[in-house]
């Protein structure tokens, strides 16, 4: 019985840290579109003025796309090792994970003026994604519970 219980708690990990996975890879595959996208538009005459250290929106979607990758790396290690070492890093990692995105979360909702706390972005990529967003917010606010959720099974 207990043989059984562990195989099931492991495809259950494995199948949530998947899920996981795959979105940190569309973080990523969206993060790489924005450069090529970029890319392009910096070959156009029209921008001139630019900033190579505002890629910051760029930047962090890239790297939280690439984290979210390494700490279903984590999760599958630990999944299948059942390590409790490798499972307790995994479980504070992943803890802190949703401590940083209710921070977040709280900034955005109680902080009228979050906007203004980020740094200009000359690219307008950001203004684009917010618009974004905001036109299709009930589909977003179902992606972000089943995010939060997925993260809260593992």
């Amino acid at each position: 019985m207990a043989r059984v219980a562990r195989t099931c708690l492991r495809s259950i990990l494995k199948i949530v840290n998947s899920t996981l996975g795959l979105v940190g890879i569309a973080m990523i595959l969206y993060g790489f579109w924005m450069v090529r996208v970029l890319q392009r538009d910096m070959e156009s005459p029209s921008f001139d003025d630019f900033d190579s250290t505002a890629l910051w929106f760029i930047y962090t979607f890239l790297s939280i796309g690439v984290a979210l990758c390494l700490i279903t790396c984590l999760g599958h290690i630990s999944a299948d090792s059942s390590n409790g070492i490798c499972l307790s890093c995994y479980m504070v990692i992943i803890f802190l994970l949703l401590l940083l995105e209710t921070l977040v979360a709280a900034d955005i909702l109680l902080n009228s003026d979050w906007v203004k706390d980020l740094p200009e972005d000359p690219t307008g990529r950001f203004h684009d994604f917010r618009e974004f967003v905001e036109s299709n917010f009930d589909f977003f606010k179902w992606i972000a519970m089943f995010i939060i959720l997925v993260q809260v099974l593992s």
